[in-house]
C-alpha cells in the first residue's frame, strides 16, 4: 500500500516500541493516576500531536538536517532535556496539602486539577522537544518503504500515521488503567501520602530522563 511492505511486521514492531517505558508513558501515568482518565487522554493526545510533528519533519527531511548538524541537534536536545528537568523539578517539589489535625481517617480532598489544555501542552512539548523521536522515525520507517515507491514522502506519512494511531490506542489503555488504579487509591482513607510520593517518583524519573538526554552521545 502506497509503496510500503511488511505492514503487519511494522504494526507489531510499533506496538512493542510504544509499550517501552519512557517520558511519554510516565507523563500519561502520572496525570491519569492523580487527575483521572480525561487528563491522561489529554496528555496522550498532546504526545500524539508531537509525534505528528516528528513524522512530518522526517518526511520532509528536517530530521535529516538534525542528524547532519551537530549544532542543531544539540540545541534541540538541550531544549528537550531542559523541559524534562523542569517537569521533574515541578513534580519533586510540588507543595502537598497539609494533613488534617483532627486525626480523622477520611480521604483527603482532591488536589486542584490542572487545565486539560495545559496537560495537552505538556504532552506535546515532552514529545516534540525530544529530537531522538524524529531520528527514530528517520531510521525505523524507511525500512518498510519499497525502493520503487511512487512517493516516499507519502509512504512515510502513511506509516507514521499508522504508528501514531497504534500509539494512541496503547496510550489511552495506559491512561485508563492508571486512572482506574488512581481512583481506587483516592477512594481509600489513610492513603494521603501516596500521591505525593508518586509525584516525587515520577519527578525523579523525569529528571533522570532529562539528564540522560542531555548527556547522550549523538547517534
Amino acid at each position: 500500500m502506497l509503496g510500503t511492505h511488511d505492514l503487519g511486521l511494522f504494526i507489531a514492531s510499533g506496538l512493542l516500541l510504544n509499550m517501552t517505558p519512557g517520558p511519554d508513558s510516565l507523563l500519561i501515568m502520572a496525570r491519569s493516576a492523580t487527575q483521572g482518565f480525561r487528563a491522561g487522554s489529554a496528555a496522550a493526545l498532546g504526545i500524539g500531536a508531537g509525534t505528528c510533528v516528528h513524522v512530518m519533519a522526517a518526511a520532509l527531511g528536517l530530521s535529516a538536517l538534525l542528524a547532519a548538524s551537530a549544532a542543531a541537534f544539540t540545541v534541540v536536545k538541550l531544549l528537550g532535556a531542559a523541559y524534562l528537568v523542569y517537569l521533574g523539578v515541578g513534580l519533586l517539589f510540588k507543595r502537598s496539602r497539609p494533613e488534617p489535625s483532627d486525626g480523622a481517617d477520611t480521604a483527603p480532598p482532591a488536589p486542584p486539577a490542572q487545565p486539560l489544555r495545559r496537560i495537552f501542552a505538556q504532552g506535546f512539548l515532552t514529545n516534540v522537544l525530544n529530537p531522538k523521536v524524529g531520528l527514530f522515525f528517520l531510521a525505523f520507517v524507511p525500512q518498510f518503504i519499497a525502493a520503487d515507491a511512487p512517493s516516499k514522502a507519502l509512504a512515510f506519512i502513511f506509516l507514521g500515521a499508522v504508528f501514531n494511531v497504534n500509539g494512541m490506542l496503547w496510550c489511552h489503555l495506559l491512561a485508563w488503567s492508571s486512572a482506574a488504579a488512581g481512583a481506587r487509591v483516592r477512594g481509600r482513607a489513610g492513603m494521603r501520602t501516596l500521591g505525593r510520593w508518586l509525584n516525587r517518583g515520577i519527578g525523579a524519573l523525569f529528571l533522570a530522563f532529562g539528564v540522560r538526554l542531555a548527556m547522550a552521545e549523538m547517534a
